[in-house]
């Protein structure tokens, strides 16, 4: 019996080492290769390096909005999300990623970011019964209609003056305005931040989703309380050596 497993152990020994042999002494095997930075397609290696530092892993949100918020994919369509993240968003912290605008990805990778977000975090009953407002305003808005629709609508959550609440951040913060573009203001407004538990366009007031013009009008309210020095308790005209 003790002869018969060694008989066994040997055989198994002879297999591994043959199959050690398939390769020569020095090479790598073909599956060790590592990909250049450009060859990479593997959505979840593209979007930890590229994404998930401000939108969070598996696009639950965080410095910045959520992606997989089926809301957003709903209104937001692949052009729209391939130009962003291509071109990223003049003016707030949302940087170009495309080899054109000066990024590192190619137009492959890119395509791959945004068809995959879509195939994984899209939902077809997302806005199921609901006209949602378009993604980008049909209309110019109204900064004192949108006072108004903001104590309507946000006021509940966000404070008076949008300075902060129980529920809600400031969001007419001088520097908050600052990295926010008007898009992104109304994107939040529509699509609400679920990993913040702030409600999209349907269910600030039950029963009352805002209307298309109510949301530009709000937009127009809050990019009415931007400054030219944010963050700073003085004009940056100001002489500071007197």
């Amino acid at each position: 019996m003790n002869a018969l497993r060694h008989l066994r152990a040997t055989a198994v020994v002879s297999v591994l080492i043959l199959a050690g042999c398939s390769t020569p002494h020095g090479q790598p095997r073909p599956d060790s290769e590592a990909l250049a930075p450009n060859e990479v397609l593997d959505f979840t290696g593209l979007y930890a390096a590229n994404c998930a530092g401000c939108h969070g892993p598996e696009g639950r949100g965080g410095a910045a909005i959520a992606l997989a918020n089926p809301v957003y994919l709903a209104i937001a369509d692949d052009a729209v999300i391939r130009e962003r993240i291509a071109n990223g968003v003049k003016g707030t912290a949302m940087p170009a990623f495309a080899r054109a605008a000066g990024g590192l990805l190619t137009d492959k990778q890119i395509e791959v970011i945004s068809s995959t977000m879509r195939s994984r975090w899209s939902g077809s009953s997302a806005v199921e019964r609901f006209d949602p407002p378009s993604y980008t305003a049909t209309s110019s808005g109204d900064a004192d209609r949108g006072g108004v629709a903001y104590r309507t609508y946000c006021e509940s959550c966000h404070g008076q003056e949008g300075r902060g609440g129980s529920h809600g951040s400031a969001i007419t913060n001088d520097s908050f305005l600052a990295l926010v573009s008007d898009q992104g203001l109304r994107s939040i407004i529509i699509g609400g931040r679920p990993e913040l538990d702030a409600p999209d366009w349907r269910s600030n007031v039950p029963g009352r989703p805002m209307s298309e013009q109510e949301v530009s009008d709000v937009v127009a309210w809050l990019a009415s309380h931007r400054v030219r020095t944010p963050g700073q308790p003085y004009s940056a005209s100001t002489d500071l050596q007197r």
